[in-house]
């Protein structure tokens, strides 16, 4: 039994002796610790591994900190470190001090892609216990190569030239031109230094402790030039009074122009300077704390293709030597984009706002390209883009006009001039006969009882009344009796086939015209109400254009498009309207300018022959409101049917209503003209 025992006991020891040798690390085990943390960028666990020797010689912050920094600075990414284990019956054996294995490492960096090779040297040591492992010998190198003899990285950009937005003329919209860096001298204030900085300030928009802030920096000497703001030299008048005061001075620097200001201003945008939550929502690197970027309009819309891509040099630096470049990404320009926007067509409409709120939409409409997008009133953008006082801002916030809200973008209700429309819709369902005269006494009319106090008003007499006469005159009456008739199955039917109810497809965000708020007809009164634009639907300026362009398309209504590039005469609804319908349509929005009784037949005076629809919109709070605003319409277009406006002007209750859209409409036809 003792000898049975004995032998047990030596197989046991064998064994586990045994054991204890298979399980001592390998260089290629470690080798692979090492290059799974390396790809992780763990580097604190690479700096665990490295030999006490790299250790000394490179302290944590020669490794760490510096792997680090250098990796977030040159924004690596899809790192890929990988390395060639020696072939089969190659092993680097347990008896040798040191293993060398080839690295092989690849990342993307801000600067483009870098590759390189290099030994990695792995050295065998014995702890006191006689246990073996393999650490890490460390040097520079593993970063990159050329910096295992010392140097630094050294980071250059070249910062990209903005592209530039011009109208279909090749007028320009936003544009980089020579502007003043207004600044000031120190030294040159004099006794009355305070009294000058407040004029300095309103001048510039800024604040008086804004100024004290820039004066007041550490570098600043007597006779230092401060830079204060930038100014297009456009500004005349503000440059003029800027320089008769003593201490301004200004230097030439490039800058972005908007040539065509206020009249232009929600459509084209402006720039400034990138936020810490715009850099954090953008890619890693794509935007650093210095750059700009659009912030509303079309700098913002067409960012990504304006701003272009800076030029990017990585390189190792060492003094006395030439620099080793590591990667090196040509500086890409922005583009330039085109729109098929008349600058011209845009001040003319813009201009004829005068002091009234409202936004109009102009279009080719055989072609669907857009003449002119206005909300009016507007803003100075380049008063925003080259910064504004709180008080500025807060004055911009608190007007009463909003110049500040974009109206071409929103929806509204179209009033009248949706009657066109309807009367399409009810001639393609059957329900209305246009040559059939409806008996409509009074000016106020309801179904029956159970519409309790409301009732359908309209602003003339007439009777019997036929569809030409009701879109002549804008009887309201006529077209609640026949929406009736219609029903709200047909109407809404009817209106979804213009587009109602569905994304509006266009380049620039417009908001989705609706039926409702629900997209039903609740009440036969909203269905009244809706026939002549009143209810809850609500359309924007631009898609009521386009809805009016199956009248000049053989009933095709066409997709407006706002770029150069797009193809023209994109149909986005096809035969909406049948040519009989289209021809008894057209031929009573000649009369609604040319007849005596026609609303707006003050457009009559112009040379040229224009047709359209007036309207005007209750902003009513509920049915029975009879003290709500008004908001004017006009949609017309010339014999020629070379543009056609959709222009809207707010608050014109007590103004004449949709008769002042008309006349500010001719004036700037007449410019136009």
């Amino acid at each position: 039994m003792k000898k049975i025992y004995s032998l047990l006991a030596m197989m046991t020891l064998i064994a586990v002796l045994s054991a204890c040798s298979n399980d001592e690390v390998t260089p290629e085990e470690r080798m692979d610790e090492f290059v799974d943390h390396w790809n992780e960028q763990d580097f604190k666990a690479m700096y665990d591994m490295a030999s006490s020797e790299s250790k000394e010689a490179y302290p944590t912050e020669e490794f760490v900190d510096r792997y680090e920094k250098i990796y977030n600075d040159l924004n690596v990414e899809n790192l890929n470190v990988s390395y060639e284990k020696p072939e089969e019956g190659e092993e680097n054996s347990q008896e040798d001090e040191t293993a060398k294995f080839p690295v092989s490492v690849e990342m993307d960096t801000v600067g483009g892609p870098i590759s390189f090779e290099y030994d990695a040297t792995l050295n065998k040591t014995e702890d006191d216990e006689g246990e073996t492992d393999w650490v890490v010998n460390w040097d520079p190198g593993y970063i990159f190569p050329q910096l295992k003899d010392g140097g630094e990285i050294s980071f250059q950009t070249e910062s990209p030239e903005r592209g530039e937005i011009f109208d279909r003329n090749e007028n320009g919209l936003a544009v980089n031109e020579e502007i003043y860096e207004i600044g000031v001298v120190p030294g040159e204030f004099g006794e009355d230094a305070e009294e000058t900085k407040e004029k300095i300030a309103y001048l510039l928009s800024m604040d008086v402790d804004t100024i004290n802030a820039a004066l007041e920096a550490e570098w600043v000497q007597d006779d230092s030039f401060v830079p204060l703001k930038k100014v297009p030299k456009t500004n005349e008048e503000q440059l003029d009074a800027l320089f008769e005061l003593g201490p301004v001075l200004s230097q030439t620097t490039t800058g972005r122009v908007y040539p065509y200001g206020e009249a232009a201003s929600h459509l084209v945008g402006y720039i400034g300077s990138v936020t810490a939550e715009e850099i954090e929502e953008a890619d890693p690197g794509e935007y650093s704390n210095s750059d700009i970027i659009g912030k509303r309009g079309l700098e913002l819309l067409f960012e990504d293709r304006l701003k272009g891509e800076p030029g990017v040099t990585i390189a190792v630096t060492k003094d006395g030597e030439e620099d080793q470049v590591l990667t090196q990404t040509e500086v890409k320009n922005g583009e330039d984009i085109t729109v098929t926007i008349d600058a011209d067509i845009q001040e003319s409409i813009y201009n004829s706002y005068e002091d009234q709120s409202g936004t109009a939409a102009v279009v080719q409409p055989k072609t669907g390209e857009t003449l002119a997008l206005v909300s009016a009133p507007g803003f100075d953008p380049n008063e925003l883009a080259y910064g504004i006082s709180q008080s500025r801002l807060e004055e911009l916030q608190d007007d009463e006009q909003h110049p500040l809200q974009n109206r071409f973008s929103a929806t509204f209700a179209p009033g009248s001039s949706i009657k066109p429309i309807t009367a399409a819709i009810g001639l393609e369902a059957g329900a209305i006969d246009p040559n059939e005269a409806i008996e409509i006494n009074g000016l106020k009319w309801q179904k029956d009882e159970s519409w309790g106090d409301y009732r359908v008003t309209r602003v003339s007499e007439g009777s019997p009344v036929d569809l030409t006469d009701a879109l002549v005159r804008s009887d309201n009456i006529y077209f609640a009796k026949q929406a009736l008739e219609i029903g709200s199955d047909n109407l809404i039917d009817g209106l979804n086939q213009f587009g109602v109810g569905e994304d509006f497809p266009y380049t620039y965000p417009i908001e989705a015209s609706s039926v409702s708020n629900n997209g039903k007809i609740d009440s036969e009164a909203m269905l009244a109400d809706t026939s002549y634009g009143q209810g809850q639907l609500e359309m924007s300026a631009l898609h009521l254009a386009a809805a009016y362009t199956t009248l000049l398309n053989n009933g095709n209504m066409i997709q407006p498009t706002l770029e150069e590039s797009e193809e023209d005469g994109q149909v986005w609804k096809e035969g909406v309207v049948s040519e009989d319908n289209i021809s008894i349509i057209r031929g009573a929005l000649r009369k609604v300018v040319s007849a005596s009784n026609g609303t707006a037949h003050s457009a009559a005076s112009l040379d040229i022959n224009l047709s359209g629809k007036t309207g005007t919109a209750e902003l009513k709070k509920s049915l029975d409101d009879e003290d709500g605003e008004e908001n004017g319409w006009f949609v017309t277009y010339p014999e020629d049917e070379d543009m056609l406006i959709s222009m809207m002007m707010e608050n014109v209750k007590d103004q004449g209503g949709s008769h002042i859209v008309v006349d500010r409409a001719v004036e700037a036809l007449e410019e136009i003209k």
